[in-house]
């Protein structure tokens, strides 16, 4: 049904956000990836979709793909004026550093 929603509307962030969120709670991590990184392509100030790519791009042993996508979203949330999303942008990359 998610995929219905994005195939109707592409452009919009929100429906495919959510198939990507199904998608990784599923472990279907190459297609939450996949949806992720269409996501931030379509709809880069989507800020929430950042965090979630890089969580997922964790959980698939792609740390350097993670760090990628954190320092995009931590861009995104400073041009967006987003101080909590970037702080937990911030934190997760940290972590990845560490």
């Amino acid at each position: 049904m998610l995929r219905q929603f994005v195939a109707q509307k592409p452009g919009e962030a929100f429906p495919r956000y959510g198939l990507a969120m199904e998608l990784k709670r599923r472990g279907q991590l190459v297609d939450a990836i996949i949806e992720f990184r269409a996501l931030i392509a379509n709809n880069p100030e989507y800020v929430p979709a950042y965090l979630m790519a890089g969580n997922a791009l964790v959980e698939a042993g792609d740390r350097d793909g993670a760090l990628q996508i954190l320092t995009q979203g931590e861009q995104a949330a400073r041009a967006a004026g987003d101080a909590h999303a970037l702080g937990e942008l911030e934190s997760a990359r940290a972590a990845l550093e560490g």
